[in-house]
């Protein structure tokens, strides 16, 4: 049932309306659309711009190209590509179909990946785009939302959403990765290779670029970075945490000077062809940013440096002398709530169970977090708009396990920005357990349990349909 099918079947008339065109606003309006409900899409960009995105396009990405491991049966996050993949996942299948050689992760040509999504969206009959801000809470007209606007939230919204809950809202730093032209890397001292030569072609196995330091050189960046200038906050932002997932790297390097080298320039897994007989101390890895392999991402190196530093500083690794800058990193304020003391068990406001939250604003971390959190949202919207309770998936789900933390599995006192992990999902059975004594045994089995339990979900919500 799609349009107007389903709207006479049903007898209902009012749209579902999705705020927030971002990895969970789009993906959220195409499971919904996908239900047979009118979906409006709301996407303030261009009319108003932020400080992060370049393009008015829908899921654009605006810090790292990657979404991290595509193993999905020993990695949480992997298994959350398999989850929705199942599902139909929209954000998935442009990955996909616009995925770039990353060794066992999953990298996308962002604008490509960004162009298809927009196409598909704007094409499906049952979603209508509306550019222009939601300036305070939705119109009480609005019967059925989804705020989807993740950690770039309009300062009109999130201070109508911070009045509606009478919570002030959470909110940590995140930062961007500069971005180089491939050809102006020096690959007399550069060579490409995965680590432990991980991936099932050549292309995966030599998905990046390695540029070796030596221990004087890599005590030299370290001292650079250290001295470099940093982007000065404003009062209202100074007491803002970083996300421990997306660091700095300067930060990272304020903890310790060996912190970088068991981190982002870990040693390890590589071997320079250059000079096979030396070990490097430190190799700072770039990826690939984009299909024509012209645009290389510096893995790790998101950066509060200011603009004027970063190139000087960047350009005393090997390799980079004579870079050139697609683009600078850069930092940004994100914002979340306290989901789980505001939200019910299906991302519900306690305080306005018209609206519903998806996205990094329920405080996930990641793209394919906030896809997921927007695919459950775009399912329970639509079942609502049907007349039917929401199900919520297992909790030995990766899409489960995600949804029961922000919703209640956290203690709300510490709640911070969580990614996919087996730590969130429910113990093993005993005799599963003592029957998987390694380690990769074990992530068979949360992995093995998830995808029957998955499936499940999914066919009695077919049936249901």
């Amino acid at each position: 049932m799609r349009g107007a099918d389903f709207a006479y079947i049903t007898g209902m008339t009012d749209p579902i309306h999705i705020i927030g065109g971002g990895m969970a606003g789009s993906e959220a309006a195409w499971q919904a659309a996908e239900a047979g409900a009118r979906v409006v899409l709301h996407e303030m960009r261009p009319e108003r711009e932020t400080h992060a995105h370049r393009t008015e396009g829908l899921a654009e990405l605006v810090c790292s190209n990657s979404f991290r491991s595509d193993d999905h049966e020993t990695n949480a996050v992997g298994l959350l590509h398999h989850e929705m993949r199942e599902a139909g996942s929209l954000i998935m299948r442009m990955a996909d179909a616009h995925s770039l050689p990353a060794g066992g992760a999953l990298a996308v040509d962002r604008d490509g990946f960004s162009n298809a999504v927009t196409e598909a969206l704007a094409a499906h009959p049952n979603v209508t785009l509306e550019r222009g801000e939601v300036a305070g809470l939705p119109p009480a007209d609005w019967r059925n939302v989804v705020v989807a606007t993740g950690p770039l939230t309009s300062p009109a919204l999130a201070e109508a959403i911070a009045a509606l809950t009478g919570t002030d809202s959470l909110a940590f730093f995140d930062a961007i990765a500069p971005i180089v032209h491939a050809d102006s890397i020096d690959l007399s001292k550069a060579w490409f290779q995965s680590r432990y030569d991980k991936g099932e072609t050549e292309e995966e196995r030599t998905a990046y670029l390695n540029c070796p330091l030596t221990r004087e050189q890599y005590e030299a960046f370290i001292d650079a970075l250290l001295a470099a200038p940093k982007t000065e906050f404003k009062d209202w932002e100074k007491d803002t945490p970083y996300f421990e997932g997306c660091l700095p790297v300067e930060v990272m390097a304020e903890r310790g000077r060996e912190t970088l080298r068991f981190g982002p320039l870990k040693p390890v897994g590589l071997t320079n062809p250059h000079d096979p007989q030396t070990k490097p101390h430190a190799i700072v890895q770039l990826r690939r940013e984009n299909a024509l392999g012209t645009l290389m991402n510096l893995v790790g190196f998101q950066t509060k440096m200011t603009y004027g530093a970063q190139a000087g500083v960047l350009r005393t690794i090997p390799g980079l002398e004579n870079a050139e800058f697609a683009r600078l990193g850069g930092i940004h304020r994100n914002t979340f709530i306290n989901s789980p003391v505001l939200l019910d068990g299906t991302m519900r406001l306690k305080a306005d169970p018209r609206l519903r939250f998806a996205g990094q604003i329920t405080g996930v971390e990641g793209y394919v977090e906030s896809a997921a959190m927007g695919l459950l949202a775009g399912r329970f919207a639509a079942a609502e708009a049907r007349g039917e309770a929401p199900r919520v998936p297992p909790s030995d789900t990766s899409h489960g396990a995600l949804l029961n933390h922000i919703t209640g599995g956290a203690e709300a006192e510490t709640f911070q920005p969580m990614n996919a992990n087996f730590g969130l999902f429910p113990p093993l059975d005993d005799t599963v357990r003592k029957g998987r004594r390694g380690k990769k045994d074990r992530q068979r089995a949360y992995t093995d349990r998830a995808k029957a339990a998955w499936a499940d979900w999914l066919d009695e919500r077919r049936k249901a349909a």
